[in-house]
């Protein structure tokens, strides 16, 4: 079911499924629906200085751009190269992973793009999909092949890498594989002091848990498998609970693995970031839509928040 706008209301009852004490989150009893006319939604992103959410709209080949003042979706960018993950780095820049060019760009103060990672060995990437960046400047990302798998969300086209890697951008520049035993690595996000990374593998139906080991990955045993279809985007909040996006909604752990809670859609979830002015709005990507919950938690600090 899909709830279009100017049809039916753009809110519905929050339906909760809690599992364990650790899932007492309080929120407003209704999820609202922020935008209802894409084709396949992804890779959130919220943009403070904007107060607004830039989130992709991939078959369509564009980024869209929703205001929290005027509650208006406007077109940012299009073409965009079939951007798929977005992230706001420490200087409050753009960086997106345009699997159809399969790049990894940035898009600086005056809309230009600089391109941060494009090849390995003189190997054209597959198409980055989803990234994330550390509060030390550097920038990680996943890399499997859907955007050239077909020309639906890209450009079909030959995979000329022997895998589908896990990646670090050095602030220098310098592109290194940091993991390779992956079938297709999807979303990712770090642990609140950073010294973990977490990252899906779509057809492996888990999460998997790394250390961060300067500029390498270490461990990487399964955190969570995925009990509703397959997992995407993940995000951690303010307690280190990982928010994770699945066929039937948003799936809650606890930091040690436990499944203890699900905010259930009526739309299979793409991804999934947390924003507004306190941090505490979660917004969702939700094939054709755009979702919005006001919770009594906030999400983990981006990289341009103040450590203390």
């Amino acid at each position: 079911m899909t709830i279009t706008l100017g049809e039916t209301p753009t809110r519905i009852r929050a339906e909760l499924v809690a599992l364990d004490e650790r899932f007492a989150i309080a929120g407003d009893d209704y999820v609202e629906c922020l935008y209802d006319g894409g084709r396949w939604l992804e890779g959130p992103a919220y943009a403070p200085a904007w107060r607004s959410l830039i989130f992709s709209d991939i078959p369509n080949d564009r980024l869209l751009r929703w205001d929290e003042v005027s509650g208006q979706t406007t077109v940012f960018r299009q073409p965009s190269g079939f951007i798929n993950g977005n992230t706001i780095d420490g200087q409050g820049r753009l960086v997106s992973c345009a699997q159809g060019e399969r790049q990894v760009i940035r898009t600086e103060y005056d809309g230009s793009r600089t391109v941060l990672a494009s090849h390995l060995d003189g190997k054209r990437l597959n198409s980055p999909n989803d990234v994330v960046v550390r509060s030390d400047g550097s920038v990680w990302f996943t890399d499997p092949p859907y955007g050239i798998t077909s020309n639906y969300e890209g450009h079909a086209g030959e995979q000329e890498l022997d895998g589908c890697y896990v990646y670090r951008i050095d602030p220098s520049g310098r592109l290194t594989v940091v993991a390779d035993d992956f079938l297709r690595p999807n979303g990712l996000a770090f642990s609140l002091d950073e010294t973990e990374l977490y990252v899906v593998d779509t057809p492996g139906l888990h999460i998997r848990r790394f250390t961060v080991d300067g500029e390498k990955l270490t461990g990487g045993e399964v955190f969570a498998p995925c009990t509703a279809g397959r997992f995407d985007g993940i995000r951690l909040d303010e307690t280190g609970r990982v928010w994770a996006a699945t066929h039937e909604g948003v799936h809650c752990f606890a930091p040690d693995g436990t499944l203890i809670g699900k905010l259930l859609l009526p739309d299979i979830v793409s991804n999934l970031t947390f924003g507004g002015p306190r941090g505490n709005r979660l917004f969702v990507t939700a094939t054709t839509s755009v979702w919005s919950w006001h919770l009594t938690t906030r999400g983990a600090p981006p990289p341009y928040a103040t450590k203390e």
